[in-house]
């Protein structure tokens, strides 16, 4: 499917579920923020919900965060054009709360939906709320800078990326040295991740820096491999 074709059919997506999309929080919100950039990208970004600004604008990442994640992006030579920036919660919550596990429920199939469609090479989870929607049994500060790879039902295989939330990592100096390296590591576990797409290698978690290590992945009961990236 091209670009041109994608982008229509994720307009479909996105103005079906701004209807529809059973969220409560639809009923405080300004607007849905059901997500920006490249409906072809090889890498989309979710983070946990939209802010005051995302809340006016109808835009993911417009704030601090959002220019904070523009400066990493062309520290490794993209743009936000060349990614797709989304939530797991489409509607802002009231007075920027953490999402309630029933809302992320409630924007479930919209994500699912948008990453069908985008199917992008890798997803790259944006804090602790991304992260446990996919990995409940994780810690982001165990897995950052980490590939993960998991099989969903919804979802078929997909390949993750963990990584510290930027608005999290704005005022704390040494969470924010610790993005800006995982972030710079990006590029290349793409290019890995580019050679070994065709390879069968089921559940594996896949990190820069850790030796390799088995373990059960909680209630999905699969085994996972931690394994040198670089």
């Amino acid at each position: 499917m091209d670009r041109e074709t994608k982008e229509k059919k994720l307009k479909e997506i996105d103005e079906h579920w701004i209807k529809d999309c059973p969220c409560v929080l639809r009923e405080t919100a300004t607007q849905a923020v059901p997500g920006d950039g490249n409906a072809d990208a090889d890498i989309v970004f979710i983070g946990e919900a939209p802010g005051r600004n995302e809340d006016i604008q109808g835009k993911p990442f417009v704030g601090a965060a959002g220019k904070f994640l523009a400066e990493m992006l062309a520290g490794i030579g993209m743009e936000r054009k060349d990614v797709y920036i989304t939530n797991v919660v489409k509607y802002r919550p009231p007075g920027n709360r953490d999402p309630l596990l029933d809302e992320i429920r409630d924007c479930q199939t919209w994500l699912e939906e948008q990453i069908l469609l985008i199917d992008p090479k890798m997803i790259i989870l944006l804090g602790r709320h991304a992260l446990e929607h996919f990995f409940p049994e994780e810690k982001i500060s165990r897995v950052h800078g980490k590939v993960l790879r998991r099989s969903f039902h919804e979802l078929g295989e997909k390949n993750f990326y963990a990584l510290y939330h930027p608005a999290a990592a704005l005022y704390n100096g040494s969470m924010r040295s610790v993005l800006i390296e995982d972030f710079k590591k990006i590029p290349k576990a793409l290019m890995i991740l580019d050679e070994t797409m065709n390879e069968t290698r089921t559940n594996t978690t896949v990190s820069p820096d850790s030796a390799q290590e088995l373990k059960e992945t909680g209630n999905h009961k699969k085994r996972a491999r931690r394994a040198p990236l670089f």
